[in-house]
């Protein structure tokens, strides 16, 4: 088990079928290659999933922090709003508003 608490933030939002792909490459090399270009120190680990539903794509962001003051460093002190870059809301068809956050208890690699 992991010893180190660890802080996991969740986040949905969807995208139109066509955008879906420019929205994955987005956050793949622009939104998180300049987070940690800024200095974002704490964030360990980015997943990316989706679930292509008939006429969107819902994506589901799970983040790995080392620390809850690395997700302030992220998203602020008001850190359960989301971060959505600008350029992201244009390809976004709807997303949350709050990002969730939870303590990392530990994790079985079976």
């Amino acid at each position: 088990m992991n010893s180190k608490p660890k802080i996991i933030r969740t986040w949905k939002g969807w995208t139109t079928l066509e955008n879906a792909p420019i929205y994955e490459d987005m956050l793949i090399n622009e939104v998180f290659p300049t987070v940690k270009k800024n200095g974002v120190s704490g964030l360990e680990k980015v997943s990316i999933s989706t679930k292509t539903k008939k006429d969107e794509v819902e994506f589901f962001l799970v983040l790995q922090f080392n620390s809850i003051d690395a997700v302030k460093s992220f998203a602020g002190e008001n850190y359960s709003k989301a971060y959505i870059p600008d350029n992201a809301k244009l390809v976004l068809k709807r997303y949350n508003k709050t990002a969730e956050h939870y303590d990392l208890k530990g994790e079985l690699i079976l």
